[in-house]
């Protein structure tokens, strides 16, 4: 009987240290706890107006002939250069800690060429699975009452967040309306729950 048991436990034994290696493998890549480890910097350049090409110093076309005889009759004034459209910030806000301690801006800036774009200056937040940027029409909440809240109404992602540091720019769809987008969050899509958010307030037009 004695060895019985001996040869039924060796199995038995082996399936639990199979089920623990299970186990373990599937928390480490749900919870992924390196990463807290581990920095990842994203330094993005916000694109600059074009400078002006109108006026005397403007490049020729490579396509146009010059005038046989050219107007210099002292009515004729060069145009003067154009003024080229500038970036202009249409809301902007601070982020505050949730889970994980969460520093930085927030700012959607309307970029020359039309086009909208939400900036994350100087992040400083923990790096972890599944982190998002979500632009929210959630109240920002000091503490844990405001953890879980930006999943409860409307949201839109605008992908991964980037790296947990640096300055980062994402691109807002050419058709969103603003209307209602009061927050940002770094949001954890993983655990549902915020690293980091942003109260947006309107800049003055």
């Amino acid at each position: 009987m004695g060895g019985m048991r001996r040869t039924l436990g060796k199995p038995v034994v082996i399936g639990v240290l199979l089920v623990g290696m299970v186990v373990v493998g599937v928390g480490l890549y749900w919870f992924q706890p390196w990463k807290l480890w581990v920095d990842d910097t994203v330094r993005d350049e916000l694109p600059v107006a074009a400078p002006a090409t109108t006026g005397p110093d403007a490049e020729p076309n490579s396509n146009s002939k010059p005038d046989a005889t050219p107007d210099t009759s002292p009515e004729t004034e060069p145009d003067a250069p154009s003024t080229p459209p500038a970036l202009r910030t249409l809301a902007a806000g601070t982020l505050i800690s949730h889970e994980h301690s969460t520093t930085g801006t927030v700012k959607i800036i309307r970029l020359p060429d039309g086009t909208r774009t939400l900036r994350l200056g100087n992040l400083d937040t923990s790096n972890g699975p599944d982190l998002r940027v979500w632009l929210t029409d959630a109240p920002v909440k000091e503490g844990k009452a405001g953890w879980h809240v930006f999943d409860d109404g409307k949201y839109v992602s605008l992908g991964k967040l980037k790296g947990n540091k640096g300055d980062q720019d994402y691109v807002l769809p050419a058709d969103l309306d603003l209307k209602g987008l009061t927050s940002v969050s770094i949001w954890c899509d993983r655990f549902d729950v915020s690293f980091g958010a942003a109260e947006l307030a309107a800049a003055p037009a």
